[in-house]
């Protein structure tokens, strides 16, 4: 099995306001790029690709999982569309820079969280039904950037979500192979 290194950018939610550090790709731009890619590869041999994504917006997802294969099989996973534990039913589904992500950067690379300065964003049940995975709207105005509650955050549950993840995604997609 070979492993691509990971594409660190996305096509992202529309936001009320910019928010310092934030980069997004144009649809067109992601779907040209892993296009792309896949197509040398299959080029080369390869004919099975599962693409990882961690990132719901709907013209991501799209990008990902609308490629010009002539005989390989590529399938797009986004690790937080499986069903994850109901630990807080009021924020635990919220993602966006919530307690899910933050808790799993935690884990992975804990030197790239300041959670001193993490700011919680309690949405509504009205904004966080809009604001699904794999939804169209776009975050809060008054949100610093985050929906949930990162305050909520630890290590801990960072590594028990992530061996969920890694468990459900090795489940279903390399055993059931």
């Amino acid at each position: 099995m070979l492993r691509a290194p990971t594409i660190e950018y996305g096509v992202n939610a529309d936001t009320a306001r910019p928010f310092p550090g934030s980069g997004s790709l144009h649809f067109k731009t992601l779907h040209r790029l892993i296009n792309d890619l896949v197509v040398s590869w299959e080029t080369g041999g390869v004919r099975e690709f599962i693409i990882l994504t961690a990132h719901g917006p709907d013209p991501h997802q799209e990008a990902l999982s609308t490629l010009s294969l002539r005989e390989a099989r590529a399938r797009t996973v986004d690790i937080f569309s499986m069903p994850l534990p109901e630990e807080r039913s009021d924020t635990w589904r919220v993602v966006h820079g919530g307690e899910i992500d933050t808790s799993l950067l935690l884990y992975v690379d804990p030197v790239l969280v300041k959670l001193a300065q993490a700011q919680d964003f309690d949405a509504t049940p009205a904004v966080a039904r809009r604001y699904q995975r794999g939804g169209r709207s776009s975050i809060p105005a008054l949100s610093p950037g985050s929906l949930g509650r990162p305050s909520l955050a630890s290590v801990e549950k960072g590594e028990r979500l992530y061996h969920l993840i890694y468990e459900r995604v090795a489940s279903r997609i390399f055993r059931a192979t």
